[in-house]
């Protein structure tokens, strides 16, 4: 089974905003902790990982999609991971929305829709999708940058929501980022088995 996992940690050191309202919580660095915590996990696994962005501060995503093209373009097994959380306002206050969801592209690969289907169904089986409703197929379909202009199979995760307190709480303890290391590695190593 040949694979490769492309994961894209969100954001950059530079970028404004993005954080918790009261500062515990910082997109970009949790984003790279949780990058770099999967690639081990898969590579324990046997998989072949690589990071998009290794730098701290933000890479456009114009630059982090043709990096992704050209790994894809030499590894058409390949498939791109990119991590995010989530906010429902200005990152000034905490708000109520909660949860994990994946989206694709509209019009979408097959593969893209079922990798997202996959990882939504580990979300599931985990009880992380909140009070926010997720469609019947497992995940929310938006002409996001990075899905839309890859090439390869391509599903954007958000991780909870930085301006939700007990989301926050999750992501910081160690048991939460397992949760969401875990339920991204079963996902994948389904997705390959399949």
């Amino acid at each position: 089974m040949k694979t490769y996992v492309i994961i894209d940690n969100g954001h950059g050191d530079d970028t404004a905003g993005k954080c918790s309202p009261d500062g515990r919580y910082h997109e970009w660095e949790w984003t790279r902790m949780a990058a770099r915590r999967l690639m081990l996990e898969l590579k324990g696994r046997g998989m072949t990982t690589q990071l998009l962005v290794p730098e701290d501060h933000d890479v456009d995503l114009r630059t982090r999609c043709r990096r992704a093209n050209e790994i894809y373009r030499y590894s058409p097994e390949a498939v791109l991971l990119s991590l995010h959380s989530n906010a429902s306002g200005d990152g000034t206050a905490w708000g109520d929305a909660s949860g994990w969801s994946a989206w694709v592209a509209p019009g979408a690969s097959r593969a893209s829709r079922r990798l997202a289907g996959l990882l939504s169904l580990e979300a599931s089986r985990r009880n992380l999708f909140g009070n926010r409703h997720t469609p019947a197929v497992g995940y929310w379909e938006r002409g996001l940058y990075i899905c839309r202009n890859t090439l390869c199979p391509t599903v954007l995760t958000e991780n909870m929501f930085h301006d939700h307190r007990g989301d926050v709480d999750f992501l910081l303890s160690d048991e939460g980022l397992d949760e969401i290391v875990q339920l991204h590695a079963d996902a994948i190593e389904r997705y390959y088995e399949d």
